[in-house]
């Protein structure tokens, strides 16, 4: 698993600063969301601090090609970002005053489910408020079957280092498992723990802890390596 340096995670931090600071309010859903200009000149930042996290091994290509294998369509060309967009105007519409945040970053969509509708302090039980925005979710992802989905989960930096990595892995997992319940086909599906090494906000306070404890769900277009 790759590990970012101190160095590295506050950098990181203020990209994601910067981007999220950058915003317009969506004329569809009414929602704010990451200026497309923003998103063309950051892209690169912005998948490392999320879908790069991802990308230590090869295991998104093994999955493209047994998927493809599989006969499921890789996407190729302009129907690559027209997919996509689809795809994010009915997640924004699903999600919208869920807490769940959509933002784009070029041909992925990220998720963000925070704490308070996720999972509880040293917990890796799915919040019952939570199965609903997931049901949300399995649908759109159900019916976008060229899309991958990779589950990261986070924790705030109560306990021990080592126990907030298993915390982490538990709860991507537990999502995973739901999707799959949901009839979403497991090759689809990928899940990392990252522990308390990416906090998003402070963890001085309960606000800040409950940012950190998510889970992230990138969403990767099927495409022909």
């Amino acid at each position: 698993m790759k590990i970012l340096s101190k160095a590295n995670v506050v950098g990181l931090s203020i990209i994601l600063t910067g981007l999220l600071a950058c915003t317009t309010i969506n004329p569809y859903t009414g929602e704010k969301q990451t200026s497309k200009a923003v998103i063309g000149a950051g892209a690169g930042a912005a998948t490392g601090a999320v879908v790069g996290l991802i990308t230590g091994d090869d295991s998104r290509e093994r999955r493209k090609h047994a998927l493809i294998g599989a006969g499921v369509g890789a996407l190729a060309g302009g129907a690559v970002g027209y997919y996509m967009d689809v795809q994010e105007a009915k997640l924004r519409q699903k999600l919208s005053g869920t807490g769940v945040s959509v933002t784009r970053d070029g041909d992925n969509i990220i998720l963000n489910m925070p704490g308070n509708v996720t999972f509880a302090t040293d917990s890796a039980d799915i919040n019952g408020d939570f199965f609903a925005v997931l049901d949300s979710v399995t649908l759109v992802v159900d019916e976008f079957d060229k899309t991958l989905v990779e589950i990261m989960g986070h924790t705030d930096s109560t306990g021990p280092n080592e126990y907030n990595q298993r915390l982490s892995e538990k709860r991507a997992n537990a999502v995973s498992q739901y999707f799959q319940s949901r009839e979403i086909q497991p090759l689809r599906l990928a899940t990392y723990g990252y522990g308390e090494n990416y906090p998003v906000a402070s963890n001085d306070d309960a606000n800040g802890r409950s940012l950190n404890r998510r889970v992230e769900i990138a969403l990767v277009p099927l495409t022909q390596s």
